[in-house]
């Protein structure tokens, strides 16, 4: 018979199957350090209300510590297993009971398991949020880093929009790019870690409060959040926190499989942009010439599958009336489910970033493939007095005309365009590099421009956390 923390109104065992089928141990595992913390807490408000004597509060901490070290060994989710638990707050409860004597008995009072389980849900996404918070500056910082190296190279390639030519930039504008989402992730997981922090659920009991005298004050300051919940109905049933972590998780991993595709794509024979090192490519167990882009495939793949998740629990909530019901259960462990493999996606990408080496004459042989300095050319004749619908279509004929000659645009198609306009001479830049020195405008391409993105981007980074808190 497990343990359980309810059945006094019961006449009979709970059905074995049905019991396990309602356990969500395996999926709690990884709550129990939270809900460790979370009964030092409550212990706390026990003792603040008189409720609990400083013996009693010292003999549960006592328990709570050597609990807690054993989830640090291991040893404690054999015991859990052992004994069927329903969860591991269940768990928790009966080890502390166990180790703690009669001064166990009291660890529950007046708390539910509702608000323990949101609580520790908050604890768990304050956490896991301060750690996307991280992997997010570290992607960042890396192609920030990767984008200064290439600015003092000044590699240059084809920029696409519909997978085509379209103009010269330089590698470095790309990874700037690159590393922008990354930035707004952080500061997503930040304001995620920050809504954590904000109101403790402890102490609001089932749903109503607790007659009990709980110093509520006393477990929020211990845990580290601004105060306790306003509204205690509201308190056991939110998951907007969690919910949050699990949109912030998965948008990042879409940023991430964006890049992804690219350098997929990039490292294919027909781009030849990317050579992936030997610790970040697998082979064909076939084909001995095969070197296959996979972890970058599997980025993609684990970006698809945890949107997925995440709409089944925001779904999941849709039918849900405000309180505790246990299908809120189910959205815990999608949400754990997401963050867990999120953040072990994200490792795996940055790893595969390591890995990387560009070949800047395979870009610069490209970047003025597809005439690619077509819209300068336009702009020229912008610039000159043609309106700009004109322009498009002069340029665009020359273009059709070059394309059928099988030749560049050069001198002799800005003469013909100047005298088609009627405007003189027109100077417009004919090759990648002059393409890129000629932009004007903030957040161009152009190299000086491009190093005050960068600039300003080390300044972004240089102001974030380090280490987790």
């Amino acid at each position: 018979m497990p343990a359980l923390q309810w059945g006094g109104r019961f006449t009979r065992v709970p059905d074995g199957e049905l019991l396990a089928f309602g356990s969500s141990l395996e999926e709690d595992l990884v709550l129990a350090p939270f809900d460790v913390a979370c009964s030092f807490a409550h212990v706390e408000t026990l003792l603040g209300g008189g409720i609990i004597t400083s013996a009693e509060a010292t003999a549960l901490s006592a328990a709570l510590r050597l609990v807690d070290d054993e989830i640090a060994s291991g040893t404690f989710a054999v015991y859990a297993r052992e004994r069927c638990a329903e969860d591991v707050h269940g768990a928790i409860d009966a080890r502390v009971r166990e180790l703690a004597g009669a001064a166990g008995q009291s660890l529950h009072a007046g708390r539910s398991r509702n608000d323990q389980v949101a609580t520790t849900l908050l604890l768990y996404v304050r956490d896991r949020a301060l750690r996307g918070e991280l992997r997010s500056r570290d992607i960042a910082a890396t192609l920030v880093a990767r984008a200064r190296e290439e600015l003092d190279a000044g590699t240059l390639l084809a920029g696409c929009t519909h997978r085509q030519p379209a103009q010269p930039v330089l590698l470095a504008f790309v990874l700037a790019a690159w590393s922008e989402p990354f930035l707004r992730s952080m500061h997503r997981f930040a304001a995620v870690a920050q809504t954590a922090s904000a109101a403790c659920p402890l102490g609001s009991g089932a749903l109503a409060g607790s007659t009990l005298p709980l110093d509520r004050e006393r477990g929020a300051r211990v845990l580290g959040f601004t105060g306790p919940s306003r509204n205690a109905l509201d308190a056991i049933g939110s998951r907007d926190a969690a919910l949050d972590l699990a949109h912030g998780s998965v948008r990042v991993l879409i940023d991430a499989s964006r890049i992804a595709e690219e350098l997929i794509a990039w490292s294919t024979p027909a781009y030849g942009y990317v050579c992936l090192d030997d610790g970040a490519a697998t082979g064909s167990s076939l084909m001995p010439q095969k070197r296959n882009p996979d972890p970058l495939e599997l980025v993609r793949a684990h970006a698809a599958k945890l949107l997925g998740g995440y709409t089944g629990a925001m779904a999941t909530l849709c039918g849900l009336a405000p309180s505790y019901q246990r299908d809120l259960q189910e959205t815990k462990a999608q949400v754990i489910a997401i963050v867990e493999d999120a953040l072990a996606t994200l490792d795996a990408f940055a790893r595969t970033l390591q890995g990387i080496a560009f070949v800047p004459e395979r870009m610069e042989q490209g970047a003025l493939e597809g005439y690619t300095i077509a819209t300068d050319v336009a702009d020229a004749l912008i610039a000159a007095g043609t309106s700009a619908r004109a322009a498009h279509a002069m340029v665009g004929a020359a273009v059709a005309r070059a394309e059928r000659e099988r030749r560049a645009l050069d001198e002799g198609d800005l003469a013909s365009l100047a005298d088609q306009a009627g405007t003189g001479e027109i100077r417009a830049p004919l090759d990648a590099r002059a393409s890129v020195l000629a932009k004007r405008t903030r957040g161009s391409t152009a190299p000086d421009d491009v190093r005050e993105q960068i600039v300003s981007l080390e300044s972004e980074l240089a102001s974030a956390p380090e280490a987790p808190a």
